[in-house]
């Protein structure tokens, strides 16, 4: 009988297959696409911050700070002087070293970049005997470039929408820009912790990289039809009626005199502007 059940015990044992060690090695990934893809969008989401714009002491009334930039940045495009280019160069880079350190390096970086590009663009022209429509449009594109930024990073968000409002600009663009901004900010977000969670859960190489960011722009996708589907959702509870109402600015010690002088010194680069181009 003790026999019996020993045999029977063995013939119930388990397959020698069964007992080995799993072995298996998947080939190493370097996860080099994963990687570029999170710094990349870490990189957008830090450039797309919403609520690092700061004004300056002697900074202009938000409306006045709009107008004025795109005065500048149309001046500069139109001369055809290049010692005008100069002097808008000579004062973008004045208000440049008055913005903190954090603003300063992203101006040069962008501006730099955008001049650079400009030049190597315009390179052919060198070899057509225009030596100087490279520099000039390389100069405006830094010019340009620089005055923007500077307006943007001098400028918080909220002064920025209320600035619209007050410059008549219809209330459904404001508001399209608006949810714009802020939407992909989030959307940049859902996509960092996509790939966070992608490169978590991949195991062995990836050959069909194509297929990893198609499943990543799908969650995006959906993502963003849902936001917009509650957003839409929390409107209408609200009772939004189309209006986009804003508080007005709040006005600082002196500020009326502040704008007058930048309106005087905007007519003076404009008399400039008259004189260098032989307008008059």
């Amino acid at each position: 009988m003790a026999s019996g059940d020993g045999r029977d015990a063995g013939q119930a044992g388990l397959p020698t297959w069964l007992t080995r060690d799993e072995e298996y090695e998947p080939p190493r990934e370097r996860g080099n696409f994963v990687t570029k893809s999170m710094l990349g969008m870490a990189g957008v989401l830090a450039r797309m911050r919403l609520d690092d714009g700061q004004a300056g002491p002697l900074s202009p009334s938000t409306p006045l700070k709009l107008v004025l930039g795109l005065a500048m940045i149309l001046l500069t495009s139109l001369s055809q002087n290049y010692a005008f280019v100069l002097v808008a160069l000579a004062l973008a880079l004045v208000r440049a070293a008055l913005l903190p350190a954090r603003a300063l390096r992203r101006t040069a970086a962008v501006a730099g970049v955008a001049a650079a590009l400009t030049f190597v663009v315009m390179l052919p022209a060198t070899l057509l005997g225009q030596a100087h429509s490279a520099v000039l449009l390389g100069t405006k594109a830094l010019v340009t470039t620089a005055i923007a930024m500077e307006v943007t990073l001098g400028t918080p968000v909220g002064a920025l929408t209320r600035a619209l409002r007050t410059l008549r600009v219809p209330a459904t663009a404001v508001l399209t820009l608006d949810l714009a901004l802020r939407s992909i900010v989030d959307l940049g977000r859902v996509a960092e912790e996509v790939l966070c969670a992608l490169r978590l859960r991949s195991v062995g190489r990836d050959h069909d990289k194509r297929s990893s960011i198609g499943g990543v722009g799908g969650v995006l996708l959906l993502k963003a039809g849902r936001s917009a589907a509650e957003t839409a959702d929390a409107m209408a509870c609200r009772g939004f009626d189309g209006s986009y109402d804003v508080a007005p600015e709040r006005r600082r010690p002196h500020q009326r005199a502040v704008d007058c002088a930048w309106l005087l010194g905007t007519a003076a680069l404009l008399a400039l502007f008259i004189y260098l181009q032989g307008l008059v």
